[in-house]
């Protein structure tokens, strides 16, 4: 068991009163990890580290900045071992989805490098002779970051890299389901040479969490707020950074619609329903949770799918022997096992599917209609459902038929026909022949409707972490009315 402490000013402390809480491995039940739980002096702390030192990190330079990020990307890379270890300690991870993790969580620290320079402005024509109007942007201040445990080096990253390349400090409130993964990534980037309090991470006991967040938002010198995690929480967020008047960026919940025209590649569609609803358990905000198959379409798919969903078994990913691992908790589990028993005592035919405690096999349900809870409540677990619909129009309503609307996917061989039905799709991001899990350091990810609002990624990041500000520089003389 390993024992954490605080990242604060460029130390690691311990909690107030050194207060602790553990974490325990999901499969097994042994505790794997004692972790600092942070408390009101420690929140006032971190955010005031970040506060001394956002003056002097605004003002370093751009290629300063980016040696940093870039060296943050190799350090990530080096813990690759350390942190993949962790994943499958705390949260139940395969060696594939942990290894994935660092990967593109290091390709997005060399992205967020590249964007040092890129945080540009203009020159705007004014009306007023001798008047030169400029639009730029500059750093907002202090930044926190909150990431979740499913993907949690990605995520976690994606939360610090873009606010730390624009020159603004951050304060990460951890996981508190993978609180070693969280400070092994907060180790590497701040090992890059981060000046002390540039980067600081505080981890808490999952029940003061509602206190701890609420006085990290309050504080006076936070100034932007970027929360990823479920719909429920990030409405809390939202409105307690609304009542402070604090810009959020929200990536919140997910029921991903895959839709399968008549004329769709059976084979393909197949390979990608069971990489999207199933990698890492379907533990991922992109997850595949809605297959909607058009017409003749339906039988043939599942015919074909039902084989790749009873291939997709779970074991412990200590062992390495399994494609799926563990799901993240027994609460996640007995949901799975709820929206399972629910769907099929109201008609729907279970194809797959079945396990033992946390770890769950691949499940798949066919002819899940709207009286059934997974027909809309997220299931963020190793279950997807199938929806027959008659036509095309009504896969779209049965898409569009839902509060979220983060990803979606369309599968058909004419590409013209699945752009216009992809265009018709209430979501932030729609891949055609392709599955509704992907992600890309330099692409706009975000959502709209209970997804969230607000996009991480290439310059539409920097637009979330910059204030933009009217400068004018006036000469000549100037008549005033009074």
């Amino acid at each position: 068991m390993q024992k954490l402490n605080l990242y604060i000013g460029g130390d690691h402390v311990p909690a107030d009163g050194d207060r602790v809480f553990t974490r325990a491995n999901p499969v097994t039940g042994d505790v794997v990890t004692e972790a600092a739980a942070a408390g009101s002096a420690d929140v006032a702390k971190a955010v005031e580290a970040a506060a001394a030192a956002f003056d002097g990190w605004s003002a370093t330079g751009p290629g300063e900045r980016r040696k940093m990020l870039l060296a943050a990307a190799e350090n990530l890379k080096a813990r690759g071992d350390d942190i993949v270890a962790a994943m499958k300690e705390e949260i139940g991870a395969t060696e594939a989805w942990a290894r994935f993790n660092v990967m593109l969580a290091s390709d997005m620290l060399v992205e967020a490098a590249a964007l040092t320079t890129q945080i540009k402005g203009e020159i705007i024509p004014s009306n007023r002779p001798g008047s030169t109007a400029m639009a730029i942007r500059q750093p907002a201040g202090v930044v926190l970051a909150m990431a979740p445990w499913n993907a949690p080096v990605i995520l976690g990253v994606r939360s610090i890299a873009t606010p730390l390349a624009c020159g603004n400090t951050v304060v990460m409130k951890t996981s508190e389901l993978c609180p070693r993964v969280h400070a092994l990534i907060i180790e590497a980037v701040a090992e890059a040479g981060f000046p002390a309090g540039v980067l600081n991470a505080i981890s808490n006991d999952p029940e003061d969490a509602p206190q701890v967040v609420k006085e990290l938002i309050e504080h006076p010198a936070i100034r932007r707020v970027n929360f990823t995690g479920s719909t429920r929480v990030g409405r809390i967020i939202s409105e307690i950074a609304g009542r402070n008047l604090k810009p959020a960026l929200l990536e919140l919940g997910g029921k991903a619609p895959m839709i399968v025209m008549e004329d769709a590649d059976i084979d393909a569609t197949v390979a990608a329903a069971g990489f999207g609803a199933f990698m890492n358990q379907g533990q991922i905000c992109m997850s595949t949770e809605r297959i909607i198959v058009v017409g003749e379409a339906g039988d043939r798919f599942v015919e074909a799918f039902t084989a790749k969903v009873e291939s997709l078994v779970a074991g412990d990913p200590r062992d390495g022997d399994a494609p799926l691992g563990s799901v993240v908790n027994g609460a996640a589990a007995s949901h799975i096992e709820e929206l399972i028993a629910d769907a099929t005592e109201k008609g729907a035919t279970l194809i797959a599917g079945g396990g033992e405690g946390t770890i769950l096999n691949a499940a798949a349900l066919d002819n899940v209609t709207s009286d059934m809870r997974i027909y809309s409540e997220e299931s963020f677990g190793p279950v997807v459902a199938i929806i027959r619909a008659e036509t095309v129009d009504e896969a779209v309503r049965i898409a569009n038929e839902s509060e979220f609307g983060l990803s979606a996917a369309v599968f058909s061989r004419d590409t013209l026909a699945a752009l216009a039905v992809a265009k018709r799709i209430e979501s932030g991001i729609c891949h055609i022949n392709g599955p509704t899990v992907h992600d890309e350091a330099q692409m706009p990810f975000g959502g709209v409707k209970g997804s969230g609002y607000g996009r991480f990624g290439g310059n539409w990041g920097i637009a979330e972490f910059t204030d933009l500000r009217w400068i004018t520089m006036q000469d000549g003389d100037i008549h005033y009315p009074i």
